[in-house]
């Protein structure tokens, strides 16, 4: 399932309408070596490039003139010591002609005509670059220094496409729709296997098969953990047993690069234990106050209060916080056991332009990302609108040395009891992803393959397994 020509020609012209004028440089992305230059990493073409151009292979680069009404892609056939190892493929021009530009040029001419753009002083506009190699190029090309390119990126050029991306269209949401039901099956495939005596990397290598097995990729690495409470943990390193919290984060990518993103926690026991289960349902608690605040015009600033005031009152019926909840999710008290954001926008990044920049992506014009701890890492908090594709995850997590770290600087005393934190040092952490559709009248839980939310629907995924 491919995304159709018609689509990258009506995107290239609204893009061209929003800017109005200028040229609008592209870079695709091109090999990373990993440890000598024919030794690469999974290519993995630039979202921003996939998204106007479709053209999923290195050493490419393209430019829209506005001004001349001109679309180029420049680029290289291969020569007969590249057929050798990777055998015939199409000509660039042919390639081309599969997403309606009818203008491709040697790689060699792209500087000589940006040369010329300059001369004239037509205004040359570029993104804020994520690679090493972007940055020397965009030097050797435009003679920016690396230092100087984020702040001399066209903020016009993020906002038109940041615009544009942020509003999936059905074709998209047909495509993120099947990347969550394959990222759906990788994770029944950990509800099935969990058990004690496995190894963390025998169950996320069963995952990856899932995906791979269905001509899929990973969206992102993938996180399969009884140590919950470290967000990002990769490591695969420790041994499941009884009572342990299994957490898994993974999502899969399928041919046109779409993303799908859930996250998963299971009992690697047969059952939870009274207290995984009460802090169970506290979380899902919080998770459908947020889904509650889905709707469109509503700040998604608001789903994550609502998540935050769920997961306060939840800790203070259990004995570890006091006073109002409300009040202390706003304060930021409640981020000692959700010290992360509630969801991200998601599309062909699993955080969807992150490279552009949060603050144009999640926020609106006049709002401002906050410093402070919990709510900086708030990647989405803007109104949400129609064609809005992100994700929901609350957690809840049990980190001792940020327990520790809050205790000796005497933070938020009115609303923590830190007298009653220690026996729940070693709880870990848990949480549950799922991905919506912002519609005209609500939202859509994306994907037709049900993931396990409540706990029966835990038991029963591992009892079917």
């Amino acid at each position: 399932m491919q995304i159709n020509k018609d689509s990258f020609v009506r995107r290239r012209a609204q893009l061209k309408h929003d800017m109005g004028s200028g040229l609008l440089l592209f870079l695709g992305n091109d090999e990373a070596p990993m440890n000598y230059v024919d030794n690469t990493y999974r290519f993995r073409q630039d979202s921003t490039f996939l998204y106007y151009f479709g053209l999923d292979y290195a050493g490419l680069a393209a430019i829209i003139d506005i001004d001349n009404d001109k679309e180029i892609v420049f680029g290289n056939d291969l020569t007969i010591d590249d057929i050798v190892w990777t055998g015939a493929m199409p000509s660039l021009k042919e390639n081309c002609a599969t997403v309606g530009i009818t203008d491709s040029r040697p790689l060699s001419e792209l500087k000589a005509f940006l040369d010329q753009a300059n001369a004239k002083g037509q205004p040359i506009h570029f993104l804020p670059p994520y690679r090493g190699d972007h940055k020397v190029w965009l030097w050797e090309l435009l003679g920016v220094e690396p230092a100087a390119q984020i702040e001399k990126a066209s903020v016009q050029f993020v906002k038109a496409v940041v615009n544009m991306r942020n509003h999936k269209d059905d074709e998209e949401v047909r495509h993120i729709e099947a990347a969550v039901d394959l990222s759906t099956r990788m994770h029944l495939a950990a509800y099935a296997m969990v058990r004690p005596g496995l190894h963390e990397a025998e169950v996320a290598a069963a995952v990856e098969q899932v995906a791979c097995s269905h001509r899929g990729n990973l969206a992102f690495p993938t996180i399969a953990t009884v140590q919950g409470q470290v967000l990002h943990n990769h490591g695969f390193i420790h041994e499941l047993h009884d009572g342990d919290i299994f957490l898994l984060d993974a999502g899969a990518e399928l041919k046109a690069h779409y993303a799908g993103d859930l996250s998963s926690a299971m009992p690697v026991s047969e059952r939870f234990t009274d207290r995984q289960t009460a802090v169970y349902e506290i979380h899902l608690r919080s998770f459908w106050a947020a889904v509650d605040k889905l709707q469109p015009g509503v700040p998604f600033r608001e789903a994550h209060i609502a998540a935050a005031t769920e997961i306060a009152r939840g800790m203070k019926e259990l004995g570890l916080m006091k006073g109002d909840p409300a009040e202390a999710a706003e304060s930021g008290a409640y981020a000692l056991f959700f010290p992360c954001g509630l969801g991200h926008m998601m599309g062909l990044d699993v955080h969807d332009m992150e490279n552009l920049g949060e603050q144009y992506v999640g926020y609106a014009d006049g709002m401002q990302k906050s410093t402070q701890f919990g709510f900086k890492s708030l990647r989405l908090a803007r109104p949400l609108e129609p064609g809005f594709v992100f994700t929901v995850e609350p957690g809840i997590y049990f980190i001792p040395e940020l327990m520790d770290r809050w205790q000796a600087e005497h933070r938020f005393t009115d609303f923590i009891c830190y007298d009653r934190l220690a026996p729940w040092r070693d709880f870990t952490g848990l949480r549950n992803e799922l991905n919506y559709l912002i519609t005209p009248d609500g939202a859509r839980l994306l994907g037709t393959v049900k993931k396990p939310m409540t706990i029966d629907e835990v038991y029963a995924a591992k009892t079917n397994g």
